[in-house]
């Protein structure tokens, strides 16, 4: 009977913490906010207001077009000045329920309204479906991709380096192209692993692909963070070397629909200039 009473026990703890991590897979995301001062701020401009999204992952059960497009207007209720999307836009998971075409899964990013436009740069899942309709699915929504490339955004140059994890990046070309436009430059990757040797003249650069491990177990940590560096990259902002770094959970999953310890997010980043000393008087 004590054999049969902690079977029981396990299997309803079992259920219970499938149910919060679909609980937790399926809220809205938490909105992170912080500020990061560039000393290449263009002299006069007043701060930007970037937000960071990444890992959509368009898919059943968890991520249909229609959470996407509640999201989008949770987007535009933030008011952000530009919108920068750090790639893996559908996911091809063996558990999925139903894929979308490339197209569908990108309608509702043409709801977005930043004023100074929306970028992106595609992920490793991307590549694997499609990366020519990827780029023309995101185009036709309103997206600009940059593949290698860069754009202006204001007082911001953003670089968009293509995806490291399948061997797509080239970060000489990106920051040469970074390097033909004035501004403060802002580097855009899927995967978060570039950052450790990352350009002196960069001072920031926003990820995401690790899902902030998706899966963090107790006492264990993430089962996977997908990035070479193990935790040193996984999750959140980090200060390193002078540069900051911001890396993204992500808003969709990949290999299971479920998210444990690990919520979906957005990062809300204020960027601008870097405070001029007090003199003494």
């Amino acid at each position: 009977m004590t054999i049969r009473r902690v079977l029981l026990f396990l299997f309803l703890v079992g259920l219970a913490l499938l149910a919060w991590s679909w609980r937790t897979t399926v809220a809205n995301p938490v909105v992170r906010q912080t500020a990061v001062a560039l000393p290449d701020w263009p002299q006069g401009q007043p701060p930007v207001r970037a937000l960071l999204i990444s890992d959509i992952h368009v898919a059943g059960p968890d991520m249909p077009p229609s959470r996407l497009e509640r999201i989008v207007a949770q987007i535009n209720a933030l008011r952000p000045d530009v919108v920068l999307i750090a790639g893996d836009f559908v996911s091809d998971k063996r558990v999925a329920t139903r894929t979308y075409p490339l197209g569908e899964a990108a309608a509702p990013l043409a709801g977005l309204r930043p004023r100074l436009g929306t970028y992106a740069v595609l992920g490793n899942h991307d590549h694997w479906r499609d990366a020519a309709d990827a780029r023309a699915a995101l185009s036709a929504a309103g997206v600009t991709v940059l593949d290698n490339s860069a754009a202006q955004a204001g007082p911001l140059v953003v670089g968009g380096l293509d995806d490291d994890y399948t061997g797509h990046d080239d970060m000489r070309r990106t920051l040469a192209a970074m390097r033909r436009l004035r501004g403060a430059r802002v580097l855009l990757s899927h995967s978060p692993d570039p950052f450790a040797t990352l350009a002196d003249d960069v001072g920031l650069m926003l990820a995401g692909h690790t899902h902030c491990g998706q899966i963090r177990l107790p006492l264990i940590g993430a089962v996977s963070t997908m990035s070479s560096y193990g935790e040193r990259y996984a999750c959140g902002r980090v200060d390193e070397r002078g540069h900051t770094l911001i890396v993204g959970a992500g808003l969709g999953t990949s290999i299971l629909p479920l998210r444990l310890g690990a919520v979906p997010d957005l990062w809300l980043v204020t960027i601008g200039p870097e405070r001029e000393p007090r003199t003494a008087r």
